[in-house]
């Protein structure tokens, strides 16, 4: 009986070791679990956090990107308070972006504040685009306008210019149309009997005779005719002096002075008395008038 008892004893004992056994067992697989568990939990956080981190990186830099694309622009904003926000928001996303990149986000708390901030950053940069396209548009605008009165100021001054010409053509005209005339220019040798001269080299005297036909448009007064003539050689004969031609002074040969009265004046004569010997060849003669050469004509003249 008492060894029944024993085995009993040492039964119940086994019994006992072994629950206990079993409940150890238990707790270290319960608490091993909740302790995997945790660590999933907080694997899988971080993973998270780490996926909203780059979220939120890649929505800055287009944020950056964006304040960049628009710096240009911001010439167009004459509003310093306007553009000491602007400044200030561009610099805010860069250092963001710059934490962003850099730095490893731990709580869910500074995700939310990071969200919160482009949120707000955005609406900001909505209102300065706003701001700069309105203000582009208006430029746009003024750009328009302006080119359009270029295009009028242009076609002003073509007319102008086209008004100035026609006025200085007919400046040009009615100054032409007050030019004396001459007509019948001739040069003729002339013995000392005052008889023509076939020879040129036995001429006493060289007679230059010519015609001023009526010119209304010549104003009346009296005239100084300047004649210059150049021998073959090119020189001029005789020197009387002087008179002013475009600028200048040129010498002359003779000169007569005449009374015009609009009407024609036939058969004007201007003489010069031979002082050296006359070469056979091309004489050059010319006849000046109130600043204008009047006529240039050749002769020639054989032995």
């Amino acid at each position: 009986m008492k060894l029944d008892r024993k085995k009993k004893n040492i039964l119940a004992i086994a019994g006992i070791v072994v629950g206990l056994a079993l409940m150890s067992l238990m707790i270290f697989t319960t608490l091993e679990s909740r302790r995997q568990f945790e660590e999933a939990t907080a694997v899988n956080e971080q993973l998270k956090l780490q996926n909203e981190q780059l979220q939120l990186a890649g929505e800055y830099e287009q944020l950056n990107s964006q304040f960049k694309n628009y710096e240009s622009q911001t010439q167009y904003i004459n509003n310093d308070s306007i553009l000491i926000k602007y400044g200030e928001a561009k610099d805010k996303v860069e250092k963001l972006l710059t934490e962003l990149k850099t730095q490893k986000i731990t709580s869910q708390r500074r995700i939310k504040q990071l969200q919160d901030e482009i949120k707000t950053l955005k609406g900001l940069m909505k209102h300065y685009v706003e701001i700069i396209d309105s203000l582009g548009k208006e430029n746009a605008g003024l750009r328009a306008e302006n080119a359009e009165i270029r295009q009028r100021n242009q076609e002003l001054n073509s007319q102008v210019n086209e008004v100035s010409a026609k006025n200085e053509n007919l400046s040009k005209r009615m100054t032409l149309a007050e030019k004396l005339n001459v007509s019948a220019l001739t040069l003729t040798p002339l013995k000392s009997s005052g008889k023509q001269e076939k020879r040129i080299g036995k001429a006493k005297q060289l007679r230059v005779t010519f015609t001023i036909p009526q010119n209304n448009s010549t104003p009346v007064g009296e005239k100084t005719l300047y004649v210059r003539i150049t021998n073959p050689e090119g020189s001029l004969l005789g020197s009387q002096g002087s008179f002013p031609f475009e600028g200048g002074n040129i010498p002359f040969t003779e000169r007569k002075i005449i009374e015009y009265d609009g009407q024609e004046i036939a058969g004007i004569s201007i003489y010069w008395n031979v002082n050296s010997v006359l070469n056979p060849g091309q004489y050059t003669v010319e006849v000046f008038a109130d600043n204008y050469r009047l006529v240039s004509k050749k002769f020639n003249f054989d032995k």
